[in-house]
């Protein structure tokens, strides 16, 4: 990347937008802005008002660009929401070589060839991760090409979205007159930021609890071989203590940041002393065991779901690299020992790596790991460079044509 180059990652979330502005300098990144603005326009991580979410982009970056005196002209930008799903498949051909040597060509073919899938209509397949090649049932082979066998075999997980939320997120941010380098899906981006290439040939889970959605991406042997993401997170927790505390939203959250914790471990000798919170006119008193009561059955039914989710691909208590938790809320106290216990896996809080003067706050992974991850799509080298991300910026070429009236 030449000297000077900057990227923009550009995290458009549910409760919350945020703007990353870095620099490469070295192996390192050097932070020029970063700034976070409240969404609106978005719904479980998905856009459903263009205009509202536009206009929010537009001036969450025309005030760094003014406070900063530096210009945004394009971004790299996430997807995320409940519509975003995997699906395993396979595909089988036979090599089409006379010396029976794998081409390039025959890779492309088996993976086209699982990709022949049927899914509704107003689904489409974003990319395709090979998690095994098979040559003449030959199990476990990661490259193929150059190898000699008459029958190659694919293992594969489809990532599929919904049509219509990956259409109306590119055009909210065409609409604010920004460029989009690549489009890159939420929990990818965050694992980009906070995993190591240790942990993912391990085997480890990385949990990003959102506001509205709560994402989980499996990595075994370097690759990605699970991602699913549910229609529950943080602002679930904050819903609850508004109806347990009968108070405001506004309020609910700022007791879950203050006061909140998800175990009793916090709880010590003053745990039935009475705080109060002044609510407008009025005021709450409740103690630490309340909230406790209120945010630790939520936490729990979210690692629950993990589980279940992990059970169901075979890799329940089975990953030596563990879980690393990301996102608002894995700010939470004590959610990583509630963790370990519910999971019975080590667990950590993701930090992350790579980028000079960040604070390590794991609400900030996913727009870090598009700084990163995205900049590696770009050809650079350096740290962060992940093969996740070159599909992306092949399909983006494509979406572009469909908005070529909004790019400035």
């Amino acid at each position: 990347m030449p000297r000077g180059h900057i990227v923009t990652g550009l995290d458009v979330g549910t409760s919350t937008i945020k703007a990353l502005v870095a620099q490469k300098k070295g192996t390192e990144w050097e932070v020029l802005a970063q700034a976070t603005i409240p969404s609106f326009g978005l719904r479980r991580g998905a856009v459903v008002n263009v205009e509202e979410t536009a206009k929010n982009i537009q001036l969450l970056l025309s005030g760094i660009e003014k406070d900063n005196n530096i210009r945004i002209n394009s971004v790299f930008v996430n997807i995320g929401g409940s519509h975003l799903y995997c699906t395993p498949s396979d595909g089988i051909i036979s090599v089409s070589r006379a010396d029976q040597r794998i081409s390039e060509e025959d890779r492309e073919r088996v993976l086209q060839a699982a990709r022949a899938i049927n899914i509704p209509s107003n689904e489409e397949i974003l990319d395709v991760f090979a998690s095994e090649f098979i040559i003449d049932d030959q199990k476990g082979i990661k490259e193929p090409v150059g190898l000699t066998g008459i029958r190659l075999e694919a293992k594969v997980i489809l990532l599929c979205y919904f049509q219509s939320y990956f259409t109306n997120l590119t055009q909210a941010v065409l609409n604010a007159k920004l460029q989009i380098n690549d489009i890159i899906p939420s929990p990818l981006a965050a694992a980009e930021a906070v995993l190591t290439p240790q942990q993912k040939e391990l085997g480890v889970a990385l949990i990003d609890i959102g506001s509205d959605t709560t994402s989980l991406a499996v990595f075994e042997e370097g690759d990605l071989i699970h991602l699913a993401i549910f229609p529950l997170g943080s602002a679930n927790i904050t819903k609850d203590i508004a109806i347990g505390l009968r108070t405001e939203f506004a309020t609910a959250e700022n007791i879950k940041k203050q006061h909140g914790s998800c175990m009793y471990p916090t709880i010590d000798k003053n745990a039935k002393k009475k705080v109060e919170v002044f609510d407008k006119s009025s005021s709450l008193s409740f103690t630490e065991k309340n909230l406790v009561d209120i945010i630790g059955p939520r936490v729990s039914e979210i690692l629950d779901l993990m589980q279940k989710e992990l059970k169901k691909i075979g890799r329940q208590e089975l990953l030596p690299g563990g879980i690393v938790l990301t996102g608002g809320g894995a700010k939470i106290p004590y959610i990583r020992e509630l963790a370990k216990e519910q999971l019975r896996l080590p667990c950590e809080i993701g930090v992350i790596k790579g980028i000079m003067g960040l604070e390590q706050d794991p609400m900030l992974a996913t727009v870090a790991g598009l700084v990163i991850g995205g900049a590696g799509g770009e050809g650079t080298t350096g740290q962060g460079i992940s093969g996740f991300f070159s599909f992306f910026k092949k399909l983006f070429l494509k979406i572009k044509k469909m908005f070529r009236v909004f790019i400035p």
